[in-house]
């Protein structure tokens, strides 16, 4: 569980986030949304210790980032899987060397044992078979998947997703959205997912963060969301004819 208490971020004497609050459930797909300069970029990079907040306190299961020793920062890093949106492969490396550096980074383990432990993340991820192959003979989809197997390599407490379905096609990112959410079940992980994508809203937001102007606006569940009276909420979930006839729908059924 990942715990976010008034968190404040200033760039430039410009304040972007505005004392932001909340809790992230481990075993629980956590969404953060939002217009673009709504702050959820700065809030993810805050999360993973790219940025430093000026006030505030973030949690990783009751260990809290300003008390933190230098050893425990080293520590938390290692618990931390990270899937960048451009998913930031190695092009000189193959399949299996991309997914084994974070074991060679962090690790003394023998050329062996980071093998075998490449291969069950690459099997979780339905890429057996794929270890020699290099970035550039893979799909767009199949090179998120590496990625997020490299980002599981390490058994990770936490794992967040900048943009996951970024440039990929709808089918394929319904795939992904599916895959995350079964191994942050699967593996009691708590994961955080930064998107523009209201597929994954409707799927597989389990908690839902809302960010309007550098403030939580709204949060909740995919369900709740369908019957959420925030203004600033449905005009931007629901700016699509599907989306308004899906909610409408939904709103129908209950009502």
């Amino acid at each position: 569980m990942i715990n976010v208490k008034n968190l404040h971020k200033k760039f430039g004497g410009v304040e972007i986030l505005k004392g932001i609050s909340t809790v992230f459930e481990t075993g629980k797909t956590n969404l953060i949304i939002g217009q673009s300069g709504s702050g959820k970029t700065v809030f993810l990079k805050s999360l993973i210790g790219l940025h430093t907040p000026e006030n505030g306190t973030i949690e990783f299961d009751g260990r809290v980032n300003t008390e933190m020793s230098i050893d425990q920062r080293r520590q938390l890093r290692q618990e931390l899987g990270m899937v960048f949106q451009g998913s930031a492969l190695f092009d000189s490396q193959t399949v299996e060397e991309n997914v084994m550096f974070p074991l060679k980074m962090f690790t003394k383990l023998s050329d062996k044992e980071m093998l075998a432990q490449a291969n069950v993340v690459l099997k979780r991820v339905d890429l057996v078979g794929s270890n020699k192959k290099y970035i550039a003979e893979l799909s767009g989809g199949m090179q998120k998947r590496v990625a997020i197997a490299r980002a599981i390599v390490m058994k990770p407490k936490y794992l967040f997703c900048d943009e996951p379905n970024s440039g990929l096609d709808p089918q394929t990112a319904i795939i992904i959205d599916n895959l995350i959410q079964e191994i942050t079940n699967e593996y009691q992980i708590t994961t955080v997912i930064n998107t523009h994508d209201m597929n994954s809203v409707m799927e597989i937001g389990e908690k839902i963060i809302f960010l309007k102007d550098g403030k939580k606006a709204w949060e909740g569940s995919n369900k709740e969301i369908f019957k959420t009276d925030n203004e600033a909420v449905v005009n931007f979930v629901y700016s699509s004819n599907l989306f308004k006839k899906v909610r409408e729908a939904y709103l129908n059924e209950t009502n």
